[in-house]
């Protein structure tokens, strides 16, 4: 859709210059041709620099030929910067990435307000300059000759600039990507009446329910694009069928609200005879496919991914004879593919149509007959739930057929060994189909693919010989999960790109290639493979930014060569058999954000170069051989760190109290090593861990690596392995949840902190075999987040606090061996725990441990039971009281004195009832008194 885009864009600006020489404007393209004598006028050229100077260069260059020197006198020379031919006034002033060769090339302090000073200019392009801050310049609507105006991606702020509307002859508007505030209304926009393209994306209008009305008012409009604007459904009676003007061809509206599919689609059908591109994806459509479709002939591209649209009868497509390109992916179509295919492609559509995109739903069945669909280029069928084998007949009329995506379904490709396919694949993507044991031979036909797929399908052969030779243009190459073996003997393969590797969970063998550092993301975990790493000290690897060797058989020292690894994001060493010192160049990684080497042989301390590494989120270097202090550097210069592991190494000294600024921590393990003193009482500081909840689900990592042949964006999840519960556990989606300190099996003394309930964030804690004393603090109850808490085989005396019954989530409780007396808490938790947790406390009583207290032994078992059936009695009947009493109160008096308050009758009927209550009284009383006597 971005490529339609930015054709739209150059042919309009063509356009507008075209109209600009038929009317005598005509634009200089000639400016730098010595023999041109016309100069700006110096008005305009002093404007031009007052605009530079609120520009901020990040090149130093781009506006190098922009100056008040000799040479630079003529302003229609300089870059970016058109100018008549008859006059010499400046027409156009383009900035945009198709001129200057890129995105973000400069950043915006401020539009000098002598910009006004360009009387004539017609075409203002400034996108993605960066004003942040900066509000939108109030004198625009002053430049009234204005045709185009791009002032996308500029991240201007504050009240929407409705002033545009008076720049009545704009025939070219984009304002999109900028962060303006809620827009009241689109009254402005009718009064723009030659309009043709229209950009407005993510700006706010979802309180702009009659968006579809100022629409409908440009009568000349071709385009228009709103995605991310927060749309909502138009009310259907603001609506009105327009007969002046059919002119919409393109409407991009993806990523709003318009769940409602009868009022957007009525508002559409103004245009079925005109629309050729039709964008809703990501709208929340639920229901069947709407039949409005049916009746756009012109349509032909539709894009409706990521909706909630129902059925597989697509009845309304079969008469897009036009339609090329089909988006339903991420939808809940369900049925049979082979019902869908016969349906939507019954007639003309299927001579038109070069794009279809179904995945992410839940068609099943096998793969039908696809050979009348001679014009297809791509077709992803992906993560639906399709069966069955497929054989070349499937595709042998696809000769055009360039994008392949079968990928999560179970499907068995049995094609012929000899089959030479009719296309020339670039994208194939064929994970979880089925298709060893053998690499598959028709794929060495496919001379030019760039992305390949055939991760877990069952492969377990060897690289063949002509496998290599066919990789020098990918990009992306995924063959993990299979059982491919063997070694990379004699690979010599020179990647034109830098590609991204995962040849991970194979059986592969031998030393690791150099050639292989050439890619920008490396996966080798899994495997078997051994030998020394030294191929980290090419300079091929400089563009490597995530490798992972883990769980292999590499040894040897890592080599002290690591200073040209300046984009390595990810290093993960874990599972091997490397020995020696970590380097000190590691500190060059600066990076690095993840680094794990665990379970090696490393020895001697943590490189104090490493305080370089300012971006570290994750260092796991557990189950190794280091020793010395921990670094109190630790705590002040890597202070972005989530999760630190030093368990199971050698390790001495204390706990530094510096380690209390990783306000970001949530995985703090130093468990096993010889580590003593007290633990730091300023633990309270560790934010993250002091907050209940979590950010996010999973530890994900975004990065780019720049190379000279562009940018690539990549990203990666992190794992952990830790001690969890007594065993080993792997965590990655759900290393989110895990919020952790362990300290167990060291020489810590003293109390534990109090400071330490403040963590409410704490899922786990293991201070076990230690030899911490005193209490366990009664305040431990706040820890309400605990599923875990391992207090064991310390010194640790007095009771348990009854607020440890109060945890609800607390899963796995194990006091045992301390000095712990009296009884145990009565709870629903605590007597669920087997009796193993508790012993070795030889004063601890009370269920579940078979020793009773004192008390219970006089009143025996069955007194024993009505005992704590009582306290159970007593703690209900003591909130009861207070409830009954309260409600009591409320009912019997209010309920008496309110009657009497506001009713007059009952008043004066409880009042005499209380006179005769007292005569009667009087009278009884009296004859007593009397009978008494005379007795």
């Amino acid at each position: 859709m971005q490529g339609h885009g930015r054709c739209l864009k150059l042919f309009l600006a063509f356009a507008l210059l075209l109209l600009q020489y038929t009317q005598g404007g005509e634009v200089d393209h000639s400016q730098r041709d010595t023999n041109v004598t016309i100069r700006c006028i110096e008005r305009e050229r002093q404007a031009l620099l007052a605009f530079k100077r609120g520009l901020v260069d990040k090149s130093d260059d781009l506006l190098s030929s922009w100056g008040s020197e000799a040479q630079k006198q003529d302003c229609c020379r300089w870059v970016g910067v058109s100018c008549s031919n008859q006059t010499g006034h400046v027409l156009q002033l383009d900035l945009s990435n198709e001129v200057v060769g890129g995105y973000f090339k400069f950043r915006g302090k401020m539009i000098s307000p002598k910009l006004i000073e360009l009387h004539h200019l017609q075409h203002l392009a400034l996108p993605w300059i960066d004003f942040t801050g900066s509000q939108f310049p109030y004198f625009i609507d002053s430049l009234t000759n204005l045709r185009y105006l791009d002032l996308s991606w500029t991240y201007f702020q504050g009240k929407f600039p409705s002033q545009v509307g008076n720049l009545t002859n704009l025939v070219y508007l984009d304002l999109s990507g900028n962060r303006f505030t809620n827009v009241e209304n689109l009254n402005w926009l009718p009064l723009l009446s030659s309009l043709r393209y229209l950009d407005l994306s993510f700006t706010n209008l979802n309180n702009v329910f009659d968006w579809p009305a100022a629409i409908n008012k440009l009568p000349e409009l071709t385009n228009l694009t709103l995605e991310g604007c927060d749309l909502p459904s138009p009310i259907l009676s603001t609506l009105s069928y327009i007969n002046s003007s059919k002119s919409l061809t393109s409407v991009d509206l993806h990523s709003n609200r318009l769940n409602s599919t009868s009022s957007i689609f009525l508002w559409l059908s103004n245009y079925n005879t005109s629309l050729v591109h039709l964008a809703l994806s990501s709208n929340f459509l639920a229901g069947s496919i709407p039949d409005v479709f049916g009746n756009m002939g012109s349509l032909a591209h539709l894009y409706l991914t990521n909706n909630q649209l129902e059925g597989v009868d697509p009845h309304s497509f079969a008469r897009l004879c036009s339609l090329q390109s089909l988006y339903l992916s991420r939808n809940n179509l369900s049925g049979q593919l082979s019902k869908f295919v016969q349906i939507l492609f019954s007639t003309c559509a299927q001579n038109s149509l070069e794009e279809l995109y179904l995945s992410g739903n839940d068609l099943v069945g096998s793969l039908p007959d696809l050979t009348n669909l001679s014009s297809l280029e791509i077709l992803n069928l992906n993560n639906n739930q399709l069966s069955g084998v497929i054989s070349e007949i499937h595709f042998s009329k696809l000769s055009k057929l360039q994008y392949l995506d079968l990928s999560s379904n179970s499907l068995v490709l049995d094609i012929h060994a000899d089959w030479i396919p009719p296309f020339q694949l670039n994208y194939i993507r064929l994970g979880s189909c089925k298709m060893g044991p053998d690499f598959p031979k028709w794929l060495q036909t496919q001379k030019d693919f760039s992305y390949l797929d055939i991760s877990n399908a069952g492969i377990s052969d060897i690289f063949p010989s002509w496998f290599w030779s066919l990789c020098r243009n990918v990009t992306f190459m995924n063959l993990t999960s299979n059982q491919i073996r063997g070694t990379f003997a004699n690979l010599i393969v020179e990647f034109s790109n830098f590609p991204v590797l995962d040849l991970s969970s194979n059986k592969l063998e031998g030393p690791i290639p150099l050639v292989l550092s050439t890619a920008s993301y490396l996966d080798l975990s899994y495997n078997k493979l051994s030998g020394s790493i030294s191929f980290l000290c090419s300079s091929a690897a400089i563009s490597l930014g995530f490798l992972d060797l883990s769980r292999n058989n590499v040894s040897g020292q890592v080599p002290d060569c690591l200073t040209h690894l300046e984009n390595l994001v990810m290093l993960d060493l874990s599972y091997n058999a490397l020995s020696g010192k970590i380097p000190t160049t590691i500190g060059s990684v600066f990076r690095i954000e993840t680094l794990k080497l665990r379970s090696n042989r490393f020895v001697g301390q943590l490189p104090s170069s490493l305080t370089n590494c300012t971006r570290l989120e994750v260092v796991d270097v557990g189950d190794n051989k280091l020793s010395g202090p921990i670094p109190e550097w630790l705590g002040v210069s890597l202070k972005n760190l989530v999760i630190l592991m030093l368990s199971s190494n050698h390790l001495n000294g204390s706990l530094p109290s510096q380690l209390c600024h990783l306000i970001r921590i949530q995985n703090l393990d130093f468990s096993m090593n010889n580590i003593s003193g007290r633990i730091p009482p300023c633990l309270n500081n560790l934010t993250a861990l002091s907050q209940k909840g979590h950010s996010s689900l999973k530890s994900t990592h975004l990065y780019n690596i720049s190379t000279n042949q562009g940018s690539y964006f990549y990203d990666y999840e992190d794992d952990a392995t830790f001690m969890w519960k007594g065993g080993m556990r792997t965590y990655k989606s759900t290393l989110g949840l895990v919020k952790r300190i362990d300290l167990s099996s060291n020489k810590l003394t003293g109390e534990i902190p109090s400071e330490i309930t403040h963590l409410v964030g704490l899922v786990s804690l293991n201070l076990s075999r230690n030899q911490l004393t005193g209490q366990i603090t009664p305040e431990i109850g706040k820890l309400q987040s605990l599923d875990s808490l391992d207090l064991s085989r310390n010194h640790i005396y007095g009771r348990i606090p009854t607020s440890l019954a109060g945890i609800d989530r607390l899963g796995f409780l194990d006091l045992s061996y301390n000095n712990l007396s009296g009884k145990i808490p009565v709870g629903t938790q605590l007597q669920g725990f087997d009796p193993s947790f508790y012993v070795g406390n030889l004063q601890l009583c009370g269920p579940p441990l078979k020793k009773m207290c004192a008390d219970e032994e006089e009143r025996g078992p069955s007194e024993q039971s009505d005992f704590i059936n009582q306290e159970d009695k007593e703690e209900l009947i003591t909130l009861g009281f207070y409830i009954s009493m309260g409600l009591g109160f409320i009912v019997g008096f209010w309920g008496v004195c309110s009657t009497l308050i506001f009713s007059r009758s009952w008043r004066y009927a409880y009042l005499k009832f209380l006179n005769n209550l007292n005569d009667w009284l009087f009278v009884r009383i009296a004859l007593l008194k009397r009978h008494l006597r005379d007795a």
